[in-house]
This record gives C-alpha cells, structure tokens and sequence, in this order.
C-alpha cells in the first residue's frame, strides 16, 4: 500500500529511497540513491505492533530509521520502501502506511509485508514465488506487472503449519507422549530434554512449565529435530517431511494465483529454516516442487533481506538496472549489515 503525494517540502531534491526491513527480532534500514549508493545503515530493534501498539512500534522504528538518515546527511527522502512484519492483510498495511507516512520520512511511502522484501532480494525483477521458513512461515509472490499473491499467515488460525516454533510445538508434543506412553516411541524424547541437560521429557516439561527454562528458547529445538531426523528417527523425519509438503504446497498455490504454475520462475526459500539446507528438507522440498511445477527453480535465498526493501524502493523511483547491481554488491558484498555507513 502506497501513502502520500509527490510533494513534500522536506524532500531531497535527488531521488533517494529509505529503505526498511522489519522482522520481529530486528530491523533493518538504508538510504539509498537512484544511482544506486548507499548514503547510510542502520540496525535497531524488532518490530512488533501487535504485542506494544503501533504508536510504540512506529517509535522504536523511528530510531534506526533517523540514525540512517543522518549518516545520509538527509532528513527526508523522495520515497519510503517499508517491508515489514505482522503487516499481513492490505489494510494492515494501509494503517501502517499511514502511520509511518505521518513521521515525514519521505514524500511516498509504501508498506508490504516483510515476506516481499525477501523475494525481491533474490531476484532481478519483480517476479517468483518466495517461501520464509524462520519462527512461523509465510509465502508470496508477485509479478512485474504489480499483482501479488499471499497469505495471510496466522499461523494455525489462518490454516498454517510449520515454522521453527511450529516444528518445535510439534516435537514437544510427539515426545512427551513417547515418554508417557500414549504415543509411539522416538528419539525427540530423549534428544529434546539432552539439549538443555535434561534427562527426561518430564523434566523438560517441568522447567517450561515453571520458567526455569525461558519459554523464547523452545526455539532451539528446531534443529534438534533435523538433527534426530537426519541420525534415521521416523517420527523426526515425518516431520521433516511434512515441513516440506507444506513448502511446496503454498509455493505451487501462489504460482497457480498468478497463473505461474506452467512458466519457468523462480521459487525462492529463505528463513533461518530453509537457510540452514537441511539435506532432506531442502531434497524433499525441491523433488516435490519439481513433480508439481516443473519449470520451476529452487533457490535458497541468503541475501539480506534489507537489499529486497532497497530494490522495490529503486523499482518504484524508476532506478535504472545499474543501480540495482550497484546497491545488490553492497550488500551482497559484506559492506551491509546493521552498522552505519556513509557515501
């Protein structure tokens, strides 16, 4: 969703773009030009409206997003390309647009869900599929022509599963009844407890239960399991397989939306999930993917996601292709990342 007009007193006179990553552990801005260099960075907090407000949110945003204009030496750029999290339906976006539009950043602004910014990252154009496998998952995908396909990615209310916080839900689950006896028998039940020094399930239940063990770490028993699957566990790996199936099943969905299932296009895979390359998530996601979208290609996409911001930014102000590249090495290049940077 795109907020405001092209006038602004505040604005630079030289095409710039304020770019911002928003996930819920970490922001991400830049400044960028249409010639494509990068003025100024910044890192600052997550991004998490639905937990303190948007009024809040916005607040703790406000912070990198100043600190990198001041690298730029800008207090306002020509447009405002904002990718961010818990913006999962057009008038979240509009209402965020909003928000952010009123702190005078930039002449337009446009919102969309942080999902965007990676598909965008792993592209030259704007067009493919991106999947996001990291706590939750979520998949959209677009095309050059401005429409889009998505989700609205609820977690289990809005019909998802998997995730990093998901798969661990689902471990803790098939290993307590393992240990109790109301389930089949797995290794989760004695690899879940081992990574916190634990030696039963009921110990482990115990100390979530209690907070003994803070209940932000069950995230780390995402990789438990591809450990356990991938030493021959079945019900390990029955996850696993499963993580995949939904991959491809929302990847295949978003291609039939937009009348992509039959092109050649890429599907791109990101997330600290599918970052990771588990061999037989990452073998099973692209077999799947090859019998259901056969012209389609696979890729995992590990470029900051703060670079897909920039590029929709650069697409909406006209930027030529150079400057595209120009602003893709930077960031691909190590020279990104959360610190400041000038010139």
């Amino acid at each position: 969703m795109t907020t405001g007009g092209t006038d602004t007193s505040s604005a630079p006179s030289a095409l710039s773009v304020l770019a911002v990553d928003a996930g819920n552990s970490k922001t991400d801005v830049a400044v960028v030009t249409a010639d494509g260099r990068v003025l100024g960075t910044a890192r600052g907090e997550g991004f998490r409206p639905p937990a303190v407000g948007v009024d809040p949110a916005v607040d703790a945003l406000a912070v990198p997003v100043k600190e990198a204009l001041a690298a730029a030496g800008l207090t306002a750029v020509t447009h405002v390309s904002a990718c961010l999290a818990n913006a999962d339906f057009p008038v979240e976006e509009e209402r965020l647009g909003t928000a952010l539009h009123a702190r005078g950043w930039g002449a337009r602004t446009e919102v969309r869900n942080d999902t965007f910014a990676l598909l965008r990252a792993g592209v030259t154009e704007p067009y493919g599929v991106a999947v996001v496998c990291g706590a939750g998952i979520n998949c959209v995908g677009m095309r050059p022509d401005g429409r889009t396909a998505r989700f609205p990615a609820l977690g289990r209310l809005s019909g998802d599963w998997g995730g990093g916080w998901g798969l661990a839900e689902e471990s803790l689950w098939y290993a307590s009844r393992a240990e109790d006896g109301r389930g089949e028998d797995t290794a989760l039940a004695r690899t879940l407890p081992a990574h916190f020094g634990l030696s039963t399930m009921y110990d482990l239940l115990q100390a979530l239960h209690l907070g003994e063990i803070p209940g932000r770490r069950r995230h780390e028993l995402s990789p438990v399991l591809f450990a356990t699957a991938g030493a021959g566990d079945r019900i390990a790996r029955a996850l696993v397989d499963r993580l995949a199936e939904e991959v491809v099943t929302m990847a295949t969905v978003a291609l039939a939306r937009l009348d992509l299932l039959e092109a050649e296009v890429p599907v791109l895979l990101g997330g600290s999930v599918l970052a990771a390359r588990h061999r037989r998530l990452d073998d099973a996601v692209r077999t799947l993917l090859a019998a259901r979208a056969p012209r389609a290609t696979a890729r995992v996409v590990t470029s900051p996601p703060v670079l897909g911001a920039a590029l929709l930014g650069l697409d909406h102000v006209g930027a030529p292709a150079e400057a595209k590249e120009r602003v893709r090495a930077f960031f691909e290049g190590g020279s990104g990342g959360g610190n400041r940077h000038g010139g």
